[in-house]
């Protein structure tokens, strides 16, 4: 599985949007389940196609900065048994892949189907000016004696010299989301910090 977090004033209903706008069509079909703030969107092969079945889900969650979308895991079962039904026709009479190519463009396009859900999601980031940059929160630290904004990551205060070890945004340890040192768990993932 992986995960990507994108910052912004952006919803998860507008990422499974353009999810359902790229791949509902042709031999695709797309579910979406959950509630605004945490939804499901299911991406699989048609039932009735000829083409190996595969499936995989997108989970767009709400979090205090943005939305966070992990993608779970392929199925393949159901493309290797039909690229082994290519490969054993193909032994038995090479040309019958002629009556298979279409079968087997399906299924080369599925394998692709993760590289392709990314980029739709990062386009629709894209397109809603959101990124991987840090939010407004964390993208400045309080000095704790003088209350003075200064730069992440700087070293004393700009107004008053104090040192800011301590006020420094830290990360999960579970997930490398960044928290704030005040947070008790972690938004992302819901990992309880120490």
């Amino acid at each position: 599985m992986s995960t990507r977090i994108y910052h912004g004033d952006i919803h998860p209903e507008d990422f499974a949007k353009s999810l359902a706008a790229a791949f509902h069509r042709g031999s695709y079909q797309v579910q979406k389940f959950g509630n605004p703030n945490h939804l499901a969107v299911q991406i699989a092969t048609g039932r009735g196609k000829r083409a190996g079945h595969t499936a995989l889900t997108a989970n767009i969650m709400r979090v205090p900065d943005g939305v966070s979308i992990n993608l779970s895991d392929q199925v393949w079962l159901g493309l290797a048994a039909s690229f082994g039904m290519t490969a054993l026709s193909a032994l038995r009479n090479p040309f019958s892949l002629l009556n298979r190519l279409d079968v087997i463009a399906q299924d080369l396009e599925s394998v692709q189907l993760e590289a392709k859900v990314w980029e739709v999601i990062d386009a629709t980031a894209k397109q809603l000016g959101t990124g991987f940059a840090l939010s407004e929160r964390l993208n400045r630290t309080a000095c704790p004696y003088c209350m003075t904004a200064n730069p992440l990551g700087a070293g004393r205060c700009l107004a008053c010299g104090a040192p800011l070890g301590e006020v420094q945004a830290k990360t999960c340890a579970n997930c490398g989301f960044v928290i704030k040192n005040d947070e008790k768990t972690c938004p992302n993932c819901r990992y309880k910090l120490v």
